[in-house]
């Protein structure tokens, strides 16, 4: 399965790194453009981050040297998402041929005009929490790890579902600690 990743689930850090902890598993192959990496980088620099979003994103395309998609000129032609500015995302999803559009902004994306195009929109909450139904093994280490190393960079953890709802994922972090 194919899945272009818009920018803000690449940033903050504890959601994009579960989600592309799952890629590296091989659960999913990750797309993205140049231009999303760009928002990325802009949305660490408003806060003070752009140095670390730098070396965020340039590990990324290490991590995943073929999720690059390049959008051709004419395909965002005709677009009519309800913010333009989003029309290049849903290019790259064309272009990268992916299945899915993994997004929090559902709002902008939506499911007739990306269906127009064999896209399905999906939600970081929603794909992770059906990826943990999938493989719950799988799916728990990959969000141990990411909280492990959380922690060791001074993130408290001490409440992995507190860290997850921070992080946009509560009904992720409700399956995985519920008990």
């Amino acid at each position: 399965m194919r899945v272009l990743i818009d920018a803000n689930v690449l940033f903050p850090t504890v959601l994009r790194e579960i989600v592309l902890g799952l890629a590296e598993t091989g659960y999913f192959e990750p797309l993205w453009s140049e231009r999303i990496l760009e928002e990325w980088r802009r949305a660490a620099a408003r806060i003070g981050e752009g140095e670390i979003g730098e070396v965020e994103v340039d590990a990324a395309r290490r991590r995943f040297p073929d999720a690059m998609v390049q959008v051709t000129a004419g395909t965002m032609d005709g677009m009519a998402l309800p913010d333009p500015d989003d029309d290049h995302v849903l290019a790259a999803a064309i272009d990268g041929h992916a299945d899915e559009l993994l997004t929090m902004n559902l709002r902008d994306f939506p499911t007739n005009a990306l269906a127009a195009h064999g896209i399905i929109r999906r939600d970081p909450d929603g794909f992770l929490l059906e990826a943990f139904h999938a493989d719950p093994a799988r799916t728990e280490s990959v969000v141990s790890s990411v909280l492990r190393i959380a922690g060791s960079h001074g993130i408290d953890v001490s409440s992995p579902r507190r860290v997850l709802k921070r992080a946009r994922i509560p009904r992720l972090g409700k399956a995985l600690y519920a008990h």
